[in-house]
This record gives C-alpha cells, structure tokens and sequence, in this order.
C-alpha cells in the first residue's frame, strides 16, 4: 500500500503509483518497445552530433558549442522521462515517493526551461556575429559564454523552483495513483485535496510571463538578424546567415509549438481521457528531442560536412 503520512491532523500520501496511459491497463508492456526504439534514436542522433562538435577543433566556437549543449539537454530530458516509464511498463513497479515526485519535476521543467534558455543565448550569439562581425571575436568571448549559460541555469532554476515549492506544500488524500507517465504537475495536482488555485496560477502565470518573454526576445533578435543579414554584400555570407538563423527558426519552432500546443489543449479539452494527456506530454517531451539533432546535422554547414565524412570512414 502506498505510504500516508498522518503527521498533523490532515494525512497525506506520501508516495504514489505513476501508472502511464491508464486506458491500456495489462497492454501496456507493448508500449515498451516503440518508446525503448525511439529513446535509443533520440540517445544515438544526438550523440553524434555532439561528438562530432566536441571532436572536431575547426567547430570549437561558441555557435556550436551552444548546440552541442542544448542537444545534451536534450538527452537529459529523455533520459529523465523514458528510462523510468520503461521500467514501470515492463515490470510493474511503478511506486513513487514524494520527494522523488517533486525531484523529477523539478527536473523534467528545469530542463524544458533552460532549454529555451539556452536558444536565447544563441539568439543573441548570433545577433552579435551577424550585426557586429568584426567585434565578435572580442565581444563573445568563452568566459562570456560560461557567464551567459551560468545566467541561463540560474533564471531555469529561479522559475520552476517555486512551482515544485508550492507542489511540496500540497496535501494529497484524494487518491495515490497519478494517472500519467511522470510527474507532471498537473496531473500530481489532481490528487490534492485542498485548495491548489494558489498553485494553478502561480504556474501559469509563471509560464505565461516567460512564453511571451521569450518571445518578444526572440523576436526583436531575428528582426534585427534577419534585417542586418540581407544588407551583407556577399551573396555566400548572406545565404550562410539566413541559413543559420533559418535552423535556429526551425528549432524554436518546434521546442515552443509543442509546449504551447499540449499546454492548451491540456486545459482546454478537460473532457479527453488520460491516455490523450499522456500522448501530449510525451510529445512535447520527446519531440525537441528527436527533431533539433537532425535540424542541426543536415542544414548546419561544417556539421553535415564532418557527418559526411564520418560516415565515409566508417
């Protein structure tokens, strides 16, 4: 049975059982192997993309330094996620404390958080190299770099921390089954049974401030990127420019769509089953994932040319 804490005058579990895609019930060991292929996918792209930054020197500069780091990430975020929903479809031990609950949300938010971080880094990176060529060199420097990326950790842990610190304050009796695959914070507040209405707009207020942040960030950055790009006289240097800030557009793209996208239709269609909810989180989780390493690989110049020539090799 699961834990209950009866500490104080109200009890509260203090453990739970993560049962993913409850619709499926005994079928669900036959979700182990296209997640287990797709986890194995996600692992080897971007492993190889950041081996081939990390190996090559003519590639040690802060573009792709920066996304070598947010492919890594990458395989943090998958390896926060799928590993653990793996073991709890093959072999039925799907118990969770509470701290091990709240760590792994803290964890699965900080890493989608710092990953938008990380693409505003590069946002600005590349609005310095482009607007200001011959400055760059002196201007993005490595201990800049380090600063920056130290920035962007810092505002990740800065956001989410009150989240999961409210989250831990919850009372939770109304059941000990969290109907969904990790501990996402929404599906752990369904379980409370006292008023979380402070939670639910802390969390939303919270994600909402940073979206459109970000994005009038983001925005203002490109315009000027892509305004400074089309005034460089040589035709080679501009379409390099345009096709660097187009891979960038791309991931943004995909990272932001998919989290905005689940996120509403989370709180919009209310009355889908858990197994939709599930289908959602997973894809805003793993998509970014599995789509930024074969972005970067095929339209980044130097990194599709070193691919080439590893696979030559081979």
């Amino acid at each position: 049975m699961s834990g209950w804490s009866n500490g104080s005058s109200n009890g509260s579990y203090t453990s739970f059982f993560l049962v993913g895609f409850p619709g499926l019930q005994d079928s669900r060991t036959l979700l182990v192997l296209p997640f287990l292929g797709l986890y194995l996918v996600i692992l080897s792209v971007n492993a190889l993309v950041i081996h081939t930054v990390v190996s090559q020197r003519s590639l040690h500069q802060p573009m792709y330094l920066l996304i070598a780091l947010l492919l890594a990430v990458n395989i943090c975020a998958a390896t926060t996620v799928v590993p653990p929903m793996l073991f709890s479809f093959s072999t039925y031990f799907n118990r969770i404390s509470l701290a091990h609950c709240l760590i792994q949300m803290f964890c699965i938010y900080f890493l989608i958080v710092f990953d938008c971080n990380i693409l505003l880094v590069m946002a600005l990176d590349r609005y310095v190299a482009i607007c200001y060529p011959l400055r760059y060199p002196e201007i993005v420097t490595s201990q800049l770099l380090a600063g920056l990326v130290g920035v962007a950790a810092a505002r990740s842990t800065c956001l989410v921390a009150p989240v999961v610190g409210l989250a831990s304050r919850v009372r939770f009796c109304r059941s000990d089954v969290i109907h969904h695959f990790a501990c996402e914070h929404m599906a752990l507040m369904k379980l409370s049974c006292g008023d979380v209405s402070l939670n639910k707009t802390v969390g939303l207020t919270i994600r909402i401030f940073n979206r459109v942040l970000d994005m009038l960030l983001l925005g203002a950055s490109y315009t000027r990127i892509i305004h400074a790009a089309f005034r460089i006289s040589s035709g080679g240097a501009r379409a390099k420019a345009l096709n660097t800030c187009g891979s960038h557009l791309l991931v943004i793209f995909t990272i932001y769509s998919s989290t905005m996208s689940s996120s509403i239709v989370y709180r919009v269609a209310r009355t889908a089953s858990e197994d939709v909810h599930n289908l959602l989180s997973a894809f805003y989780l793993l998509l970014p994932c599995l789509v930024n390493p074969i972005i970067y690989g095929a339209r980044t110049k130097e990194i599709r040319e070193h691919l080439a020539t590893l696979f030559q090799r081979t």
